[in-house]
């Protein structure tokens, strides 16, 4: 099993921080990444099946990882959607490719986002876990602009071990994740 940079900065550097701003006494107790989750939507697919194959291709890039289709629930005849029918594509990463994910999210994907100040510190929800959203997923590296058709956004959701806000933010600051103040 490899560790990736971010596994060992964790180790030698976020976990004694936190054990030391929370007092735990085991560090079995301080708050870990457990998974993040891409999710990517695609309305368009509706009308054209092939929307959500493209998109499968580009979160696989983005991921390194297969992703698998997510499917309407219901019909809804005002959307034109019908039950089962392949609405999106999504990705779960764990271990080493969550932390190379992570690394790549923070430190070349994030800068390269248009007018970026920061991400906003008030997207926790209340466990411990942090959400943001791309508007576009052309500022990962793995995506070449010429042979994308289309803009797509991109939901990002971390997922960790923390039981508060506070815990998940200081956690998520240790992996350097560019908080606005």
């Amino acid at each position: 099993m490899t560790t990736t940079r971010l596994q060992e900065h964790y180790e030698k550097v976020v976990r004694p921080a936190l054990m030391a701003e929370f007092k735990y006494e085991n560090p079995f107790a301080v708050p870990r990444l457990e998974k993040i989750v891409l999710n990517m939507g695609v309305g368009e697919a509706v009308n054209d099946s092939k929307k959500t194959t493209q998109a499968a291709g580009e979160l696989m890039a983005i991921a390194g990882q297969k992703p698998i289709m997510t499917k309407a629930r219901k019909s809804i005849a005002v959307f034109k959607l019908r039950e089962n029918m392949n609405i999106g594509c999504k990705v779960t990463l764990r271990r080493e490719r969550m932390y190379e994910f992570l690394d790549r999210l923070v430190n070349i994907a994030l800068p390269r986002v248009r007018d970026f100040r920061g991400v906003s510190p008030k997207s926790f929800d209340g466990r411990g876990n942090y959400a943001l959203g791309l508007k576009e997923q052309i500022v990962f590296p793995e995506i070449n602009y010429d042979q994308i058709q289309e803009i797509r956004g991109l939901d990002i959701v971390i997922c960790t071990s923390a039981k508060t806000d506070a815990e998940a933010k200081a956690l998520l600051k240790g992996f350097a994740m560019p908080f606005v103040n």
